[in-house]
């Protein structure tokens, strides 16, 4: 029972992996899905003043089970490996073959929509914070991109900014890297295996995630559903940014994007919308089965 555990979180750390590789598409989305957002931001907030006591005095076990950590090492095997061997394939879908890329996230997060939102106890305030939240994440797609040639010490920031989108449901931390002109030589540093500067990235990403998760995991704790709903929206809103038929920001449909271009791939894009769809009901039936037997 403990390894098909492992082997679940595993495979989830693997899709939010993924898609915090795509400039649009949040890790934290595919965690809020699949039901492990909760506790995955308990145990980054767990790294507090008992955690280093635990340390100080020795106490390992009592410090991994504080930290939740075969939990957090699984999660981040499978985000890490995912990352690692996704990085150039990704970049290269994005660049030759994006429309079909598109679809597929669609197809995750479209198919996703009624358990998120069944999970919301909605009254009057709550469906404003769902419309807020879409339209938070929507302005955010708005913003135009951004080229820089970073100095090393740029890749913290990114990092720290980045992670701290990565965790919130629907912003995606990739496509800050874009706005800020370092997604580039950040994906160029995965390829190209430059530790120094990944180092200084990864340095970010963490000092991000301990203070960003801590807020979260306090509003989460205090204001349960007025939160959810709130990151309900932010993930509708985010759909806008991976439309796959736009230009230059303008939503078009299929057709009028073929118009344009002189393709839409709207069958190929289908195909990728229902595997997305189809990937994210396993997922959530793997979910299911693997909770009723812990």
């Amino acid at each position: 029972m403990q390894l098909k555990n492992y082997i679940n979180w595993i495979i989830k750390g693997l899709a939010m992996g993924a898609a915090d590789v795509v400039p649009g598409v949040s890790g934290g989305t595919l965690a809020f899905i699949l039901g492990i957002y909760e506790r995955f931001l308990g145990a980054l907030a767990s790294f507090n003043g008992q955690a280093l006591r635990f340390v100080a005095k020795g106490q390992w076990r009592a410090f991994w089970q504080h930290v939740d950590g075969t939990f957090l090492l699984c999660l981040f095997a499978g985000i890490l490996s995912s990352i690692f061997s996704l990085a150039t394939l990704i970049h290269y879908l994005l660049i030759t073959n994006p429309l079909p890329l598109w679809a597929f996230f669609n197809g995750l997060i479209i198919a996703a929509l009624p358990w998120l939102l069944k999970a919301v106890r909605f009254n009057a305030a709550r469906i404003g914070l769902l419309v807020a939240g879409a339209l938070f994440a929507f302005s955010i797609s708005l913003l135009t991109p951004v080229h820089s040639d970073p100095m090393p010490l740029m890749f913290f920031g990114a990092g720290f900014i980045a992670i701290c989108a990565m965790i919130l449901p629907g912003i995606s931390g990739s496509f800050l890297l874009l706005l800020m002109g370092m997604y580039a030589p950040v994906v160029s540093a995965v390829s190209d295996a430059r530790f120094n500067l990944l180092a200084l990235f990864a340095l970010g990403c963490v000092v991000g995630l301990l203070a960003f998760s801590r807020l979260l995991n306090m509003l989460l704790k205090r204001h349960h559903d007025t939160m959810l709903a709130f990151l309900c929206g932010i993930v509708i809103g985010a759909l806008y940014r991976i439309w796959p038929w736009q230009i230059e920001g303008d939503i078009m449909l299929p057709a009028t994007y073929a118009e344009a271009t002189g393709s839409s791939q709207w069958l190929l894009a289908g195909v990728c919308l229902i595997a997305g769809a189809a990937t994210i009901l396993v997922l959530l039936r793997l979910e299911r089965i693997l909770g009723k037997r812990e």
